[in-house]
């Protein structure tokens, strides 16, 4: 039986800003506070010319077994190359913006604030182990 391949992909719009970091390094900044940070390891050596001084408007990235395409987008033409590794910091609203992540209404923050203020207290946790064992007694 042969092994699947896996392959992710993202892009991200904006204007970026590629910085050598040394030897075979890039890093790819979106935003003036470098709010998004793609750290590239392992990059061709033909793809340096492409990356040196390069401003551009979207960036994708296609992960797969083999390691990371990288491919810069700046006014209608494209470069393409490989990497070794591809890891992105992303700021938190945009990372987690698309997990289904429980959102706690306001009663049950104030119930799990208390649970948590009785586990704090001298022999609190032995208190709340006896009454979670009551309910599940019945």
């Amino acid at each position: 039986m042969a092994e699947m391949s896996t392959r992710i992909e993202r892009t991200w719009t904006g204007a970026f800003r590629a910085t050598h970091l040394g030897k075979d390094s890039w890093q790819l900044t979106m935003g003036a506070a470098g709010s998004l940070e793609i750290c590239l390891s392992g990059v061709d050596r033909n793809a340096f010319a492409a990356l040196d001084g390069a401003t551009p408007s979207a960036v994708t990235v296609a992960w797969s077994d083999a390691g990371a395409t990288i491919t810069l987008i700046s006014s209608g033409a494209s470069t393409q190359f490989r990497s070794r590794t591809a890891t992105v910091h992303e700021p938190r609203p945009q990372l987690y913006q698309g997990l289904p992540l429980v959102v706690l209404d306001a009663a049950a923050r104030r119930f799990w604030r208390r649970v948590f203020l009785i586990a704090r207290l001298p022999g609190g946790r032995h208190l709340l182990r006896w009454i979670a064992q009551r309910t599940r007694t019945g």
